[in-house]
């Protein structure tokens, strides 16, 4: 049985049915669950104003949990960078507190690795993995049990055929012959939307010769593009020895886009970069995802259509 601390330290919890069914799924599967007071506190669109979630965020890392785990993203933690108690997170995951969150958390997450170098998990938030409606995904929950028991070495998916041409192209030969091998390289990302929002701040890492993985949702795929264009331009995407885009979804297609889609973004990145872009990570605002441990030196290995991230 593990202890898992839940707190908000971005937008309001508004769904409370899937909050009280989060906490009852952890509790179900033999965690101890320990809600932070000001979990479910409100100040306009935020959980609490910023001096409240600040001290969630100081409880969490003083609670001697083993997960502290958000209750959900949604926006709140740029607005704290500069204030956030990064030596106590920093402490408590050397302790053994696992920080894991998605979306809003990138923030967090990619300060963190910034000021002070210390892992914490991409993975699931409270509400809508753990609350929702219908049975949580298995694959999910696999994943999140393999991290709290210290037993995940890694993860892996198949990637979609649209992929192989791309690879074929980079290896000058059948991908099968040649497999992508990435060695030593920190796993490092989250969220697009808000890694750009980090560009020019000392908030964002400077990972060179890492492998950065991505995902967002809501937004169509010109505004992934843009997004993209900033990380390229800024010499960012240059810097990496692989880019892994996950889940880009909840978004609606316009007529005005007259066959734009997200497979053009990705064609045209990669024409853009020699750094091999991967797509079909299974991580984002998407039932099934995987942990991912930000910060980590992991391997990446592609096979044929396997792609294979270690860290054990």
């Amino acid at each position: 049985m593990s202890h898992i601390y839940i707190y908000s330290p971005s937008s309001a919890v508004r769904d409370k049915a899937a909050f009280k069914r989060g906490v009852a799924r952890l509790k179900s599967l033999g965690h101890e669950v320990e809600v932070d007071e000001a979990a479910l506190a409100s100040h306009m669109r935020f959980a609490g104003d910023d001096g409240t979630r600040l001290a969630a965020i100081t409880r969490a890392a003083a609670s001697g949990a083993d997960v502290a785990l958000i209750s959900r993203g949604g926006y709140g933690l740029t607005r704290l960078l500069p204030e956030l108690p990064y030596k106590k997170i920093a402490k408590a995951v050397e302790r053994g507190t696992r920080f894991v969150g998605l979306s809003d958390f990138t923030a967090l997450q990619c300060a963190l690795l910034a000021k002070t170098g210390a892992t914490t998990w991409a993975g699931p938030a409270l509400g809508e993995d753990f609350g929702c409606e219908d049975t949580p995904d298995d694959i999910m929950e696999a994943c999140f049990d393999d991290m709290v028991c210290g037993q995940g070495e890694g993860t892996g998916w198949q990637l979609p055929k649209s992929d192989l041409p791309a690879l074929a192209a980079r290896v000058k030969k059948p991908v099968e012959d040649a497999p992508l091998q990435v060695r030593n390289a920190i796993l490092w990302g989250g969220n697009l939307s808000v890694l750009c929002s980090l560009v020019g701040t000392p908030w964002l890492p400077k990972v060179k010769g890492g492998i950065l993985f991505l995902e967002d949702v809501n937004e169509h795929p010109y505004r992934i593009e843009r997004q993209l264009t900033q990380l390229l331009h800024a010499g960012i995407l240059g810097e990496q020895k692989a880019v892994l885009l996950g889940a880009f979804n909840r978004y609606k297609a316009s007529p005005h886009d007259r066959g734009f889609k997200l497979q053009t973004v990705v064609d045209w990145l990669r024409s853009k970069t020699k750094t091999p872009v991967l797509t079909g990570l299974p991580f984002g605002h998407v039932p099934t995802k995987v942990m991912l441990p930000v910060g980590q030196k992991v391997e990446l290995l592609v096979q044929g259509r396997d792609a294979l991230v270690f860290w054990g």
